[in-house]
């Protein structure tokens, strides 16, 4: 059960109704721990605000009496960022009973969305109005549009439609205090002063609590052509992305890379998917392009992949010929989370780089992490189209908690150090939260953590927004 001050439960209990609390500790539990089992923390209440006013409300309870708050959408994410840690003192608030799409605007091509409304359930709202949304990430049936604005996600289509921080034109916030920012302007263009969108997307519930957004939508594509290609090498691939990028313009739209390593990965522990090139090769690369128009797509795909096969950049290519093919494809792609956790224990490097030094990076950080320990998986996969690289290390899966500390450590400091001489980051998509924060101070200059902690006591002054992430 909660142990929570009575007068404060009170008051939560007020706030948000018997229907917005959760306080059992089984109730409490799936709220406590990540979906990857790294994290686990005991909260003091799970709250669950129906609107903006009732979060409004929390908020400014929890400002006064400097209750700690942790935001949390589907509790989805990757780094730790929603889960709360073990004090006790923490209250989970979570967005889930926010969960309308408020309006849907064709003519603008725009959808407004409430915090808690589910990633799938935005694309197929946009589908219903004949428009489309772009965000697209392997937890969409369950993570919710406010979380993916709290970390900037990125997903398969960055490459053509950006971020989630290029996918909002505006916000709701309810700021520590319980004070209501209402940014929800449907704008392209807005020149009235700071951007504080910008500020709250990816600041990871440390700046105050989304509530609601206005999205961009796009015209809806009517057709797709989507092949698989094989490679000798990362740079072959780093060559087909820029040949592909001007024959076929904004058409694509993912160049998805996996190393031989990831791929066997995959096929192993992965049900139902088989290898979709019929010899073995060093790089893959899953390619999709899509258009408003139905015609001729198809045959600007093979006819571009045919010339780099002339050319030699790429070694073979299956171009998919139905729907099935593609799905399959896909599937493969989509498989390489699962494998890992099945393989072993992953040393996870969520990185971006310019992609004119992906291939530098890729053959300067695998020779370091050889050097530094013999025989060492490295799985190698990612958004080669946007230069967000999933530069990950396996360890087996029975390595002990301690050797896996201290090997994260010592391969951290290889990897990022690579990354930041190259101008790269060492967060690209899958937010801070608590992996990378101490990682976070190392490679901040002083400037600019001294801003991002101005601006952090400017808006939280009592330091309650999710204590112990990101900064």
């Amino acid at each position: 059960m909660s142990n929570m001050h009575p007068e404060l439960l009170k008051r939560l209990q007020a706030a948000v109704g018997e229907a917005g609390l959760v306080k059992s500790d089984d109730a409490k539990a799936p709220y406590e721990i990540d979906w990857l089992g790294k994290w686990t923390g005991r909260s003091s209440i799970v709250v669950r605000p129906a609107d903006t006013a009732q979060t409004a409300e929390v908020m400014r309870i929890c400002h006064e009496t400097h209750t700690p708050v942790v935001t949390q959408g589907g509790n989805t994410g990757m780094s730790g960022g929603a889960t709360p840690d073990s004090s006790g003192a923490q209250v989970v608030l979570s967005t889930v009973r926010m969960n309308a799409i408020r309006a849907v605007d064709p003519l603008n091509n725009t959808l407004t969305a409430e915090a808690g409304v589910l990633l799938a359930h935005i694309q197929a709202a946009a589908l219903e109005a004949d428009r489309f949304f772009p965000l697209s990430l392997g937890s969409e049936g369950s993570c919710t549009i406010g979380g993916t604005l709290a970390t900037n996600a990125g997903g398969i289509a960055v490459l053509r439609y950006g971020n989630a921080r290029e996918l909002a034109l505006g916000l709701e916030v309810v700021l520590p205090d319980g004070r209501v920012w209402n940014g929800m302007r449907a704008l392209r263009k807005d020149n009235t002063g700071y951007d504080l969108r910008d500020l709250f997307i990816g600041s990871e519930g440390t700046l105050g609590v989304i509530t609601a957004a206005v999205l961009k939508l796009h015209p809806r594509p009517v057709a797709r052509a989507t092949a698989w290609v094989g490679a000798k090498d990362i740079d072959a691939l780093v060559r087909l992305l820029a040949q592909l990028r001007a024959a076929c313009g904004e058409r694509l739209v993912a160049f998805e890379m996996l190393s031989a390593e990831s791929l066997d990965l995959i096929l192993e522990h992965v049900a139902d998917v088989r290898a979709p090139l019929g010899s073995a090769h060093a790089f893959h690369a899953l390619i999709e392009l899509a258009d408003t128009q139905g015609e001729g797509l198809a045959e600007l795909l093979e006819s571009s992949l045919g010339q780099a096969l002339e050319q030699e950049v790429i070694d073979d290519v299956a171009v998919s010929v139905n729907g099935a093919q593609t799905l399959a494809f896909w599937k493969i792609r989509e498989g390489i989370s699962q494998a890992q956790m099945r393989a072993g224990k992953a040393i996870k490097h969520d990185i971006a780089l310019p992609i004119s030094a992906i291939a530098a990076f890729a053959h300067e950080a695998d020779a370091a992490l050889r050097s530094a320990q013999a025989g060492v998986r490295i799985i190698n996969f990612g958004h080669l189209g946007d230069g967000n690289l999933h530069y990950n290390v396996l360890l087996p899966l029975d390595t002990s908690p301690e050797d896996l500390a201290t090997t994260t450590a010592r391969f951290n400091r290889i990897v990022h150090d690579i990354v930041s001489a190259a101008n790269g980051s060492i967060s690209a998509e899958h937010g801070v939260g608590q992996l990378r924060r101490d990682e976070l101070r190392h490679y901040k200059s002083e400037v600019e953590f001294d801003l991002m902690m101005r601006i952090k006591q400017s808006l939280d002054p009592n330091q309650i927004m999710n204590p112990g992430k990101l900064i």
